[in-house]
């Protein structure tokens, strides 16, 4: 027997007994039979038929081994792929349960700092128009056909965060937009969270901020976790909830060194 063919009965023999998934095995003359498993025993090829469920043999010169064998460790090797995702992915499913179990019943924002979740203050937000500025409570407080801008007090935040990709774990209490937001620096020493003016006629309220790209992954009803898909240039941020045309933005403000 050629010593190509030895090698190959040998590695057949060696991984087939504890094969189980669906295979072909192929014969010279382009023909195949799906199996479940085959070892070379001498001069025959004795493999489990799926197709009538039974053990059968054939002459090792009729059967192209190396075909047969090459499929087998592809076969193979997909199948320890799968399993080591499955694995992988059962792990972070396990570690994510338990840093949900972390998170506190109340609504907020926390950010995941290590191994730390630490609750964030959420921050006042005024109205600024150009003829007043006060505490932000209804859409009415905007001059009809004017202009103003939703702010947050003071140039920074007294919450620093570390690295650039911050994580947060947001619980909400009800169903609003959810998204980090670049803060814009203002003339009167506050951060700018939004643009805000009134359609004329319509008087319908059109909001302007710049929203950040991020990952959002829902846990539970009302419970989300929240990153940027990339690094966050050094600056003023928030993470912001609010509801399209209200202008009541609710801030959680942070900074990136």
């Amino acid at each position: 027997m050629p010593r190509l063919l030895v090698l190959l009965v040998c590695l057949v023999t060696m991984a087939a007994p504890s094969w189980a998934a669906t295979l072909r095995l192929y014969l010279k003359d382009g023909t195949h039979h799906t199996i479940r498993e085959y070892q070379v025993e001498g001069d025959r090829v004795k493999y489990f038929s799926t197709e009538r469920g039974d053990w059968e043999e054939l002459p090792v010169e009729l059967v192209d081994l190396k075909k047969t064998e090459s499929e087998r460790v592809r076969i193979d090797e997909s199948v320890k792929k799968a399993a080591l995702e499955e694995e992988a992915e059962e792990k972070a499913e396990r570690e994510f349960a338990k840093e949900i179990r972390r998170v506190p019943r109340e609504p907020g924002v926390y950010l995941v700092d290590e191994e730390l979740l630490k609750p964030m203050p959420q921050a006042d937000v005024k109205l600024v128009s150009d003829k007043k500025r006060s505490f932000l409570k209804t859409i009415t407080q905007i001059p009809l056909n004017g202009k103003a801008t939703i702010e947050v007090a003071n140039e920074h935040s007294a919450q620093t965060v570390r690295g650039r990709r911050p994580d947060f774990w947001v619980r909400l209490k009800d169903d609003v937009a959810l998204v980090i937001v670049k803060l814009e620096p203002s003339k009167k020493g506050s951060r700018i969270v939004e643009k805000v003016s009134i359609v004329p006629v319509v008087k319908e309220m059109v909001e302007e901020r710049e929203v950040v790209e991020t990952f959002r992954r829902q846990f539970a009803e009302g419970l989300y976790k929240l990153w940027p898909t990339k690094d966050l240039e050094p600056g003023e941020y928030a993470v912001v909830t609010f509801v399209e045309g209200k202008g009541d933005p609710q801030v959680w403000d942070f900074r990136v060194e």
